[in-house]
């Protein structure tokens, strides 16, 4: 079966759409980082290094230095699909980001986004 284009696709090209959909609901970039920081384990210097070199999706979930374990908690639709219910694992992680940041954008506090 072909990989989703969405793999190879840098997250740096993504990022700024994460950026502009926080802002427009009053969110901020910190919140965004630290949702990314908080579910992949990068540092923020490691972060804004695989943004630089424009490391590609599948890339940044593998490389990523500790998966939190709390991200199983994430629950909900994304693009018209449960994420619990997505069974190939970039896949599945890419989506946890993306309700993440769908969450920050609803107005969730951090402490509930971050499953605290």
């Amino acid at each position: 079966m072909a990989k989703h284009n969405i793999y190879k696709m840098s997250v740096s090209e993504v990022y700024p759409h994460y950026i502009t959909k926080a802002e427009k609901k009053g969110r901020t970039k910190e919140e965004v980082d630290e949702i990314i920081i908080w579910l992949t384990g990068y540092t923020q210097a490691q972060l804004d290094k695989e943004l630089e070199k424009k490391t590609d999706f599948e890339t940044f979930f593998v490389n990523a230095p500790n998966m939190n374990p709390a991200r199983t908690l994430i629950k909900g639709v994304i693009c018209g699909i449960r994420v619990e219910d997505i069974e190939e694992p970039i896949m599945k992680e890419i989506r946890y980001l993306d309700k993440l940041v769908d969450e920050l954008a609803k107005g969730k506090s951090m402490d509930k986004i971050l499953r605290k």
